[in-house]
């Protein structure tokens, strides 16, 4: 077992970052033009990592499986976006933002890390609204800002529900300035499929063109991993239907790390599954929680009742109501974190007290809020006795405008007016707080491969509270790598061209070959889809939002026994010289199948209960998360060595030296 040495510089916190940047070694402008650099994925890591590295005059290749880059999953994220900018007055500070995230990350996040992030929040505001994102903005002008989860003040910023979308669109024209520039090469439609190492450094990728199936080779000085999460190893999550880890994958498969893959965040307000022939969920955002109360009926009675059709839930009395997260968490409320939120509902759920024809789901209603901005708006605009119809109608147009679109989507999905009856949601798999293992300048344990947003474990501890993925994915690309990648590149000024007729660039190509053929020359009986729900279930139902050693143990034999049965019984239609997506999923469900398998042995293996790691024989008498700060305190990096059940454990132990370690309670 090895340690591993995370390179956070010395100092205090709070001057950790400027130092290391008054430090370390930069390329001068004459020397960036003869530098490539490789970025696959162009969400908001990506993107604007390629934007900002293109800018400084580095050469640029960007590689999206999609038909865009604004096609990014990062264009779903609708809540908003997290800052201490303090708008509000209401004590914000870096330090808060800071203390707020490791504590909500159940202490298993690197200190350092996370106080950057903190520090360069606010820039992040102001370099998208000089792109012109348009954060929505309070009566006397300033940027508006609400609640999310976990915290006890106003720091989202947002956009309506559309807050992804809007930072996406901003840091895209940002990149297409570039590619007008010449400055980024844009390659949508292409897949990496391996990182090559020369000398022992990632030098280039191989990719597929995934109109014309041609295998291409491509080089540079370094390479980005900025992919995203994996939570599609669960088949039914949030993420868009192509979100995938094969490029994570394939550079853990050549010596990148891969670090504590079970710490998955379940999100609470998701609309409920509807049956078997779903293939993805859709998530409500969090934000809704701000004015939305969550409720179950208190009587089972009431709840066979309601899911039998037999009653409504607008007819269903107050005090035959159990608002559960206000009556266990008073502080909070309905803004406790999402792990808690979570395991609450389906707590209630799994007691009988569910309210769909399935029985899982909750009640996210309104109907209070409707009436406090009404009372407000007539208060406001003097309206002189007014009825309880008017006053709601008043209500109702505050919240359209708040939310407006959300809850079109959700009637477009559901076919229910949420207007007029409550929503109901459930938690579903979400955002991974797993990823490939970095140090503080983002390099993984691979020399010159690099890894941001979501693809990097390093911010967000067990829990990562609402707001702050898009947070993170941001200022890795515009204010952490394009310094830290300077630092590594500076070596490499004499360097030249990297040659693609390298042995090695033949040696992986060759490799990806055999792959592709491997899956095309299997003729099985069973589509690709039929092992990707198989292992969704698995995954689910042993693996899923609380783990016991049992079910643990299962689910490595059974994922393990589905692998092998997939390389024998899987059937891809088509042929590999040209489009064919069935050939797409087989690579990227074949690297589900071995994560998986590394993600059940990482929760085993983890004898303690965190955040979104929730282990049954790890909790106290209330039902809460117990950790082991004595003895898991510590990042789990695993290292390949040529199977997941086989996979070596190396340590980054945490040490807090800034913030008082607590029991976590958000009572």
């Amino acid at each position: 077992m090895g340690v591993l040495d995370s390179k956070v510089p010395q100092g205090p916190l709070a001057e950790k970052w400027v130092n290391h940047k008054n430090k370390i070694n930069l390329v001068n402008p004459a020397n960036k033009r003869n530098i490539d650099i490789i970025i696959v994925g162009t969400g908001l890591a990506g993107g604007s990592a390629a934007a900002t590295l293109a800018e400084l005059g580095y050469n640029v290749k960007t590689f999206c499986y999609q038909d865009s880059p604004r096609r990014a999953h990062s264009i779903a994220a609708q809540g908003g976006i997290n800052a201490a900018k303090n708008y509000q007055g209401d004590g914000d500070s870096d330090y808060r933002l800071f203390y707020d995230t490791v504590k909500g990350g159940d202490y298993r996040a690197r200190e350092s890390n996370v106080y950057r992030l903190a520090e360069v929040s606010g820039n992040i505001i102001d370099q998208c609204v000089a792109q012109g994102v348009p954060f929505a903005r309070e009566y006397g002008g300033l940027l508006d800002n609400r609640s999310f989860g976990g915290v006890l003040v106003s720091r989202t910023f947002y956009a309506k529900g559309q807050t992804g979308q809007q930072l996406l669109l901003g840091c895209y024209s940002a990149m297409n300035r570039q590619i007008n520039r010449g400055k980024i090469q844009s390659y949508t439609r292409h897949e990496m499929l391996d990182v090559v190492l020369v000398g022992g450094k990632a030098r280039g990728i191989i990719a597929r063109n995934l109109v014309t199936g041609e295998i291409e080779r491509h080089s540079a000085h370094a390479v980005v991993i900025a992919s995203g999460g994996y939570g599609n190893v669960f088949f039914l999550s949030t993420n868009a239907m192509g979100s995938n880890v094969t490029a994570a994958w394939k550079v853990h498969k050549k010596g990148a790390f891969f670090a504590n893959p079970c710490f998955t965040q379940i999100h609470p307000t998701c609309i409920p599954v509807s049956g078997e022939h779903q293939s993805k969920l859709t998530l409500m955002s969090e934000s809704l929680r701000n004015d939305g109360r969550i409720w179950v009926p208190k009587k089972l009675e009431d709840a066979k009742a309601i899911r039998e059709g037999r009653l409504k839930p607008t007819q269903l009395a107050e005090e035959d109501r159990d608002y559960y997260l206000e009556r266990r968490y008073p502080a909070f409320g309905n803004l406790v974190p999402r792990d808690v939120a979570s395991r609450a509902a389906k707590e209630r759920c799994d007691a009988g007290f569910g309210v769909n024809k399935t029985g899982e789901a909750v009640y996210l209603d309104f109907s209070s809020a409707f009436m406090r901005y009404g009372r407000e708006a007539v208060a406001t605009q003097k309206i002189e006795n007014a009825s309880e119809e008017e006053i709601r109608k008043l209500g109702k147009a505050v919240v359209e405008a708040k939310y407006g679109n959300l809850f079109q989507m959700y009637e477009k999905i559901v076919d229910e007016n949420p207007y007029e009856t409550p929503m109901k949601i459930y938690p579903a798999v979400h955002y991974t707080m797993g990823g490939l293992w970095v140090d503080y300048n983002l390099q993984t344990t691979v020399p010159g491969l690099y890894a941001a947003g979501e693809a990097n474990f390093s911010d967000h501890g067990a829990n990562r509270l609402g707001a702050s993925a898009l947070m993170q994915g941001l200022a890795d690309g515009y204010f952490v790598l394009p310094y830290t990648m300077g630092d590594y590149l500076a070596d490499d000024i004499r360097t030249g061209k990297i040659s693609t007729d390298l042995p090695e660039f033949e040696e992986a190509e060759k490799n990806i070959r055999k792959q592709l053929e491997s899956f095309m020359n299997t003729k099985g009986t069973k589509s690709v889809d039929y092992f990707h729900k198989r292992l969704g279930k698995i995954m689910w139902d042993k693996v899923g939002m609380s783990r016991n050693a049992t079910g643990l143990q299962e689910a490595i034999s059974e994922i393990k026994a589905l692998r092998e049965e997939f390389w024998r019984e899987v059937r891809v239609p088509g042929i590999m010289e040209g489009m064919n997506p069935e050939l797409e999923k087989a690579g990227r469900v074949a690297d589900f199948l071995e994560l998986g398998e590394l993600f059940a042995k990482d929760a085993l293996h983890r004898e303690e209960s965190c955040g979104g790691h929730f282990r049954e024989e790890f909790q106290t008498e209330e039902g809460e998360a117990l950790r082991d700060d004595e003895n898991f305190m510590y990042v789990a990096a695993w290292e390949y060595t040529g199977e997941p059940s086989n996979a070596v454990l190396h340590k980054e132990n945490l040490v807090y030296e800034n913030i008082e370690v607590k029991t976590r309670s958000y009572k």
